[in-house]
């Protein structure tokens, strides 16, 4: 199994090349997606070659119109690890540069699936789009795969509720805290990555020690109070965790504070995973610290629940 990082003129390794080929961001690696390469996987068996998936760093959009480029929901590493959890045999991540994104269609076809990957078979998705100004579409590479003698192999959407599961969908569940929907979609809950930073320590004066995770990457769900799962190493504890300000001392400052249940320990510095199970409720104000104190042992217990391991 190989993981390649490589610009767009380099050419791969033979073990890359010769088999069924997936292009795409997969951003979230959702169900969607493994669906994508549960396809590549069969046509790649009918070829006789490897099953390769193609993704970008960074996302296009970074550098078409970084104004519209939107908080990714995994890092390259998270699509990386959770593409081969998928099923890809093998996954190259192109260096996206403006001279790629500027080959027409035709030249992508010709310079990336055939000049790099010799793909013997393309699959993508309904909405997929290629080429300089996405001008190419799937009729677009289904012809040009048929005139050179390749298979090409839409996959139709994946539904639920009669709307398509899309990173899109899925974001747009994270900001309004469906992180239940979101769930579902992605087929696993949905998850951040920080690290462990010096907070107030407001928190362990009034019995609630809070770890404030700094350095996450990906997109944050709506502010508001989650039952949350917390992966330390090979440790997962449940928590519950307020992702916002913290009004009721007067800080309007956006934190992520994570209470661990039933640990004890020296954080600082380490990197912590944290999969959000269910929202709570909203961050809000109290008018004396009993009141929050009192608020946060019934948010502790429902963590304990919604999050039990």
């Amino acid at each position: 199994m190989a993981i390649l990082h490589i610009g767009w003129t380099q050419h791969p390794p033979e073990i890359v090349t010769g088999g069924a080929v997936t292009v795409g961001n997969f951003d979230g690696v959702h169900r969607a997606h493994h669906q994508l390469v549960a396809v590549t996987r069969e046509e790649a068996r009918a070829c006789g070659g490897p099953t390769v998936v193609v993704t970008f760093d960074p996302p296009p959009l970074v550098l078409l119109n970084p104004a519209q480029a939107k908080q990714p929901l995994t890092t390259t590493a998270d699509r990386i690890a959770l593409l081969q959890v998928a099923g890809a045999e093998h996954v190259v991540v192109l260096k996206t540069e403006a001279a790629l994104l500027a080959l027409s269609p035709e030249a992508f076809f010709e310079d990336v699936l055939v000049g790099l990957f010799g793909a013997k078979s393309v699959v993508e998705g309904y909405n997929f789009r290629f080429g300089r100004n996405r001008t190419g579409d799937t009729t677009t590479l289904r012809e040009l795969c048929t005139g050179s003698g390749r298979r090409f192999v839409q996959v139709p959407p994946l539904l639920e509720d009669a709307e398509a599961i899309s990173s899109s969908r899925i974001r747009s569940a994270l900001l309004a805290g469906d992180v239940t929907a979101a769930a579902r979609w992605l087929g696993r809950r949905y998850a951040i990555q920080g690290t462990v930073e010096a907070g107030a320590k407001r928190g362990r004066t009034i019995g609630f020690p809070t770890a404030n995770l700094g350095g996450v990457a990906t997109l944050l769900p709506k502010d508001g109070v989650y039952a949350v799962r917390v992966k330390i190493d090979d440790r997962t504890v449940v928590g519950a965790a307020n992702i916002g300000p913290n009004p009721t001392f007067g800080e309007v400052a956006k934190k992520i504070e994570v209470h661990l249940l039933d640990f004890e320990g020296d954080l600082y510095g380490r990197s912590l995973q944290v999969e959000f199970a269910a929202r709570l409720r909203d961050t809000r104000p109290f008018a004396t610290i009993a009141d929050l104190v009192a608020q946060l042992e019934q948010d502790v217990a429902l963590a304990r629940s919604a999050a039990a391991i």
